[in-house]
């Protein structure tokens, strides 16, 4: 099991670290002054001018769809030339990368959700499907959402989920309330990847379906934001939405009924990784920040990194985050060796072990920072929010570690 980076990682990593130093960094306090300036202007849901100007530049200096694996994973189009072409563990490294600035994905068409519904249009969209919706996503003209979670039923257990879509003539008629459903804010989110019950009456992983719904569809209502501790995400946003009497042709339909939770799991898999090194790079910035407070400040007679209790926790912090990232590049590794049930284990764990490290790390460094940590002066609170809402999102901590412990009793069981 070899973990050391490719040659063609290593170089990616360079250049993107170098277009983070030179742009991405320098334009944080204007990300937020845009925001604000949205904000008074009424306009809190347009896209920001900052991410637009450096989404060609990203795209000039070949780091754009960096996300996107190889076409023999994809089984789908040729997209060669439309992205990096690397494998999971190639790509981790520089999802950690961009991870350390949570808004950067996006300037290099890396975000999610759209990175999972472009890889759910590539694998198992029709070429209809990918002409009109994965084409403008890969130039990153448009943004998707995911509208899977219902606010009326435990959506951990998915197969709880019950909107529906039921098939009338050539059309399928979608009913049903979807939240956190993310990226729905954005005014140029186009698409709805929409997962519903086909048959109530199949067995119980083959209820599900998943259709393509346009934003635009007569019946689909953008109800309102969801925050998370106080912050709305604008202009992406979670959202609770509304589909009534939504009527869709038939061939949106993706694979045929019954299939979402097969649909899912391809979806998640690589999703998992990305979201798992993003935080890394985002515990990796909040101990740098961390060490970089601790030096400057002095209490009760030294500075607070001369604190025995600073120094175990910058030491626990740095151990927490080296064995998050090995787990997490193993199951990459993993995945790429057999595919993704061959990692189910590794997955589960990385999706329990990154949120539950980040949140430490960054509360650890928001208590060096003292009252500075808490409010808009550092990034670190809206940072906390960040990896805190990843303990749900994507199945519950709860949810892994029951898979983790039948796959672990599992191996008790008696061989034939």
């Amino acid at each position: 099991m070899d973990f050391s980076y490719s040659p063609r990682t290593q170089e990616l990593q360079a250049r993107l670290s170098a277009f983070m130093a030179e742009h991405v960094y320098p334009a944080e306090s204007r990300w937020f002054d845009e925001i604000e300036a949205n904000t008074r202007a009424g306009k809190r849901w347009t896209p920001l001018q900052v991410i637009e100007e450096l989404k060609p530049k990203a795209h000039a200096a070949g780091l754009w769809n960096l996300f996107l694996p190889p076409r023999a994973e994809n089984a789908g189009p040729d997209t060669s030339g439309l992205g990096a072409g690397l494998s999971n563990q190639e790509y981790a490294p520089l999802a950690e990368i961009m991870g350390a600035v949570p808004w950067s994905s996006e300037v290099f068409n890396c975000s999610a959700p759209d990175t999972g519904n472009m890889e759910v249009l590539a694998r198992y969209g029709t070429p209809e499907h990918q002409k009109r919706w994965l084409e403008p996503l890969l130039r990153g003209e448009i943004r998707s959402a995911f509208a899977m979670t219902e606010p009326a039923v435990a959506s951990s257990d998915a197969t709880n989920i019950e909107a529906r879509i039921e098939r009338d003539g050539s059309d399928y008629v979608i009913n049903g309330r979807k939240w956190w459903t993310s990226g729905a804010g954005d005014p140029r989110c186009q698409i709805f990847i929409f997962m519903g019950k086909t048959d109530p009456t199949a067995p119980r992983h083959s209820q599900q379906s998943m259709i393509l719904v346009p934003a635009s569809a007569p019946g689909v209502t953008v109800l309102r934001p969801l925050t998370v501790f106080g912050y709305d995400d604008a202009p992406h946003g979670h959202m609770e939405v509304d589909f009534k009497n939504v009527r869709v042709p038939a061939s949106n339909i993706l694979l045929g009924e019954g299939r979402g939770f097969e649909i899912a799991q391809g979806r998640l898999g690589p999703g998992r990784i990305h979201h798992c090194m993003r935080l890394i790079g985002l515990a990796e910035r909040s101990l740098r920040l961390m060490c970089e407070r601790a030096v400057s400040r002095t209490a009760f007679g030294k500075t607070i990194a001369q604190q025995t209790v600073t120094q175990e926790r910058i030491a626990e912090a740095r151990c927490l985050i080296d064995q998050s990232r090995l787990l997490t590049l193993k199951a990459a590794w993993m995945m790429d060796m057999a595919g993704n049930k061959s990692a189910k284990a590794e997955i589960a764990m990385i999706k329990v072990v990154a949120p539950n490290m980040a949140c430490q790390v960054i509360d650890w460094a928001m208590q060096v920072h003292g009252g500075a940590g808490m409010c808009q002066d550092f990034p670190l609170a809206y940072f906390y929010t960040l990896a805190r809402t990843l303990r749900y999102a994507d199945g519950p901590d709860e949810v892994h570690r029951n898979a983790i412990a039948k796959i672990e009793l599992g191996k008790l069981a008696p061989r034939g």
